[in-house]
């Protein structure tokens, strides 16, 4: 039996870092691939990282690409995504998915969230503008 569970999601100031955690269960190193997806309300779930494990390989979506960092620790079976220079439009819920690493990838895999058979509950990436170092005001 699959399972699934993030952490680590935070609010947080544009060009922050953040690592994401997904502990799994139930999920072999080569049975399965494993990734990163987000979602803000109102549009559709987006493909972020993933690493695939029939052949080894690695995909991100453009625009996380120098950025983000996919990594997956097969011992404790753990996978994390590193992110940094982070923006306000990486705000999101982010998901952990797993599939079946026999059914093979092709050029919709982190494109279309059907073809994953396993999600989490989600972990939330807020990022904000720049914020000013603050004034203080005291009415006696």
């Amino acid at each position: 039996h699959v399972q699934l569970v993030e952490s680590g999601g935070d609010s947080l100031q544009a060009d922050g870092s953040l690592t994401l955690s997904c502990t799994t269960s139930g999920v072999t190193p080569v049975g399965y691939d494993l990734a990163w997806w987000r979602q803000t309300p109102g549009k559709e779930r987006e493909g972020v990282a993933a690493t695939f494990a029939r052949p080894p390989a690695i995909n991100y979506v453009d625009s996380v690409k120098g950025r983000f960092g996919i990594k997956r620790d097969d011992v404790n079976r753990i996978l994390y995504l590193q992110m940094t220079n982070l923006k306000p439009e990486d705000s999101a819920m982010y998901y952990c998915a797993a599939r079946f690493s026999w059914l093979g990838r092709g050029p919709d895999t982190l494109r279309d969230a059907t073809l994953w058979d396993y999600w989490g509950q989600g972990t939330q990436v807020t990022v904000s503008d720049y914020w000013g170092q603050g004034t203080q005001v005291t009415v006696s």
